[in-house]
């Protein structure tokens, strides 16, 4: 079973006291693939550092099943790293390299075997137990360190950006391959990327990070669905925001007057009348036609379009408001026609400032 792993208080700050994390607190249950999201400099990988023991936090706890780490050093905290650029040694085979932390830790020789073949067979790399590390790619030399890090039998597994290398395709696929290596083993495992499609398409959940805090933190459904302001909503997808003033607010749905008609929207806290606020809701939520009796309607005029390949993205305009709208294979439309769509007001949500 996995380690739950607690972070409580952790900040820290470099040269000319600027502050990197701010006081950061998270639990991670056991068994649970955790992903730290965010831009470059928002302090994801300054705080995997710290749970990894490889930097000091100016304050704060970490703490593996109760017990404080914050003044171990990384070997005693069996908490294992892949990283960016893989450090597998170039002049070992797979077998050793896999091998490498088993007779550091003085196993003997016939556990190490065993092991490394359990680890090579897990990662889909037993017939490459002899093969030099240059003669293979970038995706298997991803799995050879992932094998590595599992072997040792780690508390904790950390990976920092471990897929940033390689191509779109390979990407692809290694998501597939770490989540399933991650949920067989049960290892507790922190993420550390900038991509969202990574983070939800792997984790069971998600911190997002900026500027040194945690803005917002759920699975990846509660935050594609429902961020807490513009910064998450654009982050983790293409997404519309609609100004307006709040008519009315009922059992935790507004409803308010926009440029392009009255929409009702759930909201995160009580909003009087008269409050200015920020609609948010994703391109591929509004339709062209009204498919259940609850969508409301948007009125725009239509400015143009551009055909992805995989679908046309929709330019609509109201007086205030841009509203942009997925479609797949469409039929021809008109610019500066006039249009109404629809949106399920269930699919739309108030955000904070």
């Amino acid at each position: 079973m996995g380690t739950t792993v607690e972070i409580r208080g952790i900040s820290k700050s470099y040269v000319r006291n600027t502050r990197v994390l701010n006081p950061v607190d998270l639990t991670v249950q056991s068994g649970e693939l955790f992903f730290l999201l965010g831009s470059s400099g928002c302090g994801k990988s300054t705080l995997l550092r710290i749970i990894a023991g490889l930097l000091k936090p100016d304050e704060g706890s970490v703490l593996f099943d109760g017990t404080d780490v914050t003044d171990f050093p990384p070997e005693k905290r069996r908490a294992a790293m892949v990283f960016q650029n893989y450090a597998l040694w170039p002049h070992m085979s797979v077998f050793e390299n896999v091998a490498f932390g088993l007779q550091i830790q003085g196993e003997k020789k016939a556990a190490i075997r065993e092991k490394v073949g359990e680890m090579l067979e897990l990662v889909r790399l037993a017939d490459c137990a002899d093969r030099r590390i240059q003669s293979l790619s970038g995706g298997q030399q991803q799995r050879v360190a992932l094998a590595r890090a599992l072997a040792v039998n780690p508390s904790v597994l950390l990976l920092d950006e471990p897929l940033s290398n390689l191509d779109a395709r390979l990407r692809d696929s290694m998501r597939l391959e770490i989540r399933r290596i991650c949920k067989e083993r049960g290892v507790t495992a922190l993420y550390v990327t900038h991509d969202r499609r990574e983070a939800l398409s792997m984790a069971d959940r998600i911190a997002v990070l900026d500027k040194g805090n945690v803005v917002q933190l759920g699975t990846p459904r509660q935050l594609y669905r429902r961020p807490v302001n513009e910064f998450i909503a654009g982050f983790l997808g293409d997404a519309n925001f609609i100004r307006g003033k709040v008519v009315s607010f009922e059992n935790g749905v507004a409803e308010v007057a926009c440029s392009c008609g009255i929409l009702h929207a759930s909201a995160f806290g009580k909003l009087a009348p008269g409050t200015e606020v920020t609609l948010m809701m994703r391109p591929e939520h509004i339709r062209f036609e009204k498919t259940s009796a609850e969508m409301e309607e948007l009125r725009c005029v239509l400015k143009g379009g551009s055909y992805l390949g995989d679908r046309t993205e929709w330019q609509f305009f109201s007086v205030n408001d841009a509203v942009t709208v997925f479609e797949v294979d469409p039929p021809h439309r008109e610019p500066g026609s006039e249009w109404t769509l629809y949106v399920d007001p269930s699919k739309v949500v108030v955000l904070n400032d």
